[in-house]
């Protein structure tokens, strides 16, 4: 297995893309991850992970990290002031654009949790982008949480949407890695952004307005499968991902609950359905049959 680190650099900053394959030539696959994460849900350096794992299968895999985080630079600290915006308006294109002129093929684009409301926002906004992807799979991906339960109290009400902004108005950025509570940090403006989509039933850029969601219903959207797990109670709940699905890729989409009573060999969550050890002898070859359709 051949791993290399590549660099996007614009301005002021460069993107980490994790290039992972077995021989050249293969398939391109672009990895986003989510929120308060980085590239690493999706792979080790020691070959474990989603992203390796579809490697093995012949695919070209690149994961980024988003802006600040990962191997990206500079790092996440209180003097950034992105946020999502750029993410969708810049940084997605340019990845895209980027993985394509290396590869001259179509891919297919993997996201999980959050990357994959950054990525349908990027496809809604650019439909140029459209012919560049081959297919959508997202784990976990909501954009709007509506499901109350404990989980979503503690989770998004407490920590996501009170206390989050009420920390990074002070410090300028979310220290997540500090308090625990993720593999990576977040910019205020990220957060800001973030929490009003979240809270809100209408899918429209805080920054300039852009409306996506009336955007997403004038595109063909590519082959796409929602994937979540029945014990994702707050950050990727069913339920949720079905309000995504119905507002972005509603005529595209498949969509899948992974449960022991389904037949899988664990009721997964929002975080193990890509790094638990059964995954890749459990859903993943079922993934990987639905990649070689599209």
């Amino acid at each position: 297995m051949f791993q290399q680190s590549l660099y996007l650099t614009q301005d002021s900053h460069s993107l980490h893309i994790r290039n992972i394959h077995k021989a050249a030539g293969g398939i391109p696959v672009l990895m986003f991850h989510g929120a308060i994460e980085n590239g690493k849900i999706f792979y080790t350096e020691s070959g474990k992970g989603f992203a390796s794992y579809l490697a093995e299968q012949g695919y070209d895999v690149y994961v980024a990290d988003f802006r600040g985080r990962g191997l990206s630079t500079p790092k996440i600290d209180g003097g950034s002031n992105f946020g999502q915006h750029e993410t969708i308006v810049h940084d997605i294109p340019a990845l895209i654009e980027y993985v394509y002129d290396l590869t001259k093929q179509p891919m297919h684009v993997v996201c999980h949790s959050w990357g994959g409301v950054l990525f349908g926002s990027a496809l809604a906004r650019f439909p140029d982008l459209l012919p560049h992807v081959r297919s959508q799979l997202c784990f976990g991906t909501k954009r709007r949480v509506s499901v109350w339960n404990i989980e979503r109290v503690l989770k998004v009400s407490l920590v996501w949407n009170f206390l989050s902004p009420i920390i990074t108005k002070r410090t300028g950025f979310l220290n997540a890695v500090k308090y625990g509570i993720g593999s990576d940090n977040e910019t205020h403006q990220s957060i800001i952004e973030g929490v009003n989509w979240v809270k809100s039933k209408t899918w429209i850029d805080p920054i300039d307005n852009f409306d996506y969601s009336a955007a997403a219903q004038k595109i063909e959207w590519p082959a796409t499968w929602h994937i979540t797990g029945i014990k994702d109670f707050a950050l990727g709940h069913a339920q949720d991902v079905k309000l995504f699905i119905n507002e972005s890729s509603k005529n595209a989409a498949r969509f899948s609950n992974l449960s022991k009573k389904g037949g899988y060999k664990l009721d997964y969550d929002h975080i193990n359905i890509l790094t638990s050890p059964h995954a890749p002898y459990d859903h993943f070859p079922e993934i990987v049959d639905w990649l070689k359709q599209h």
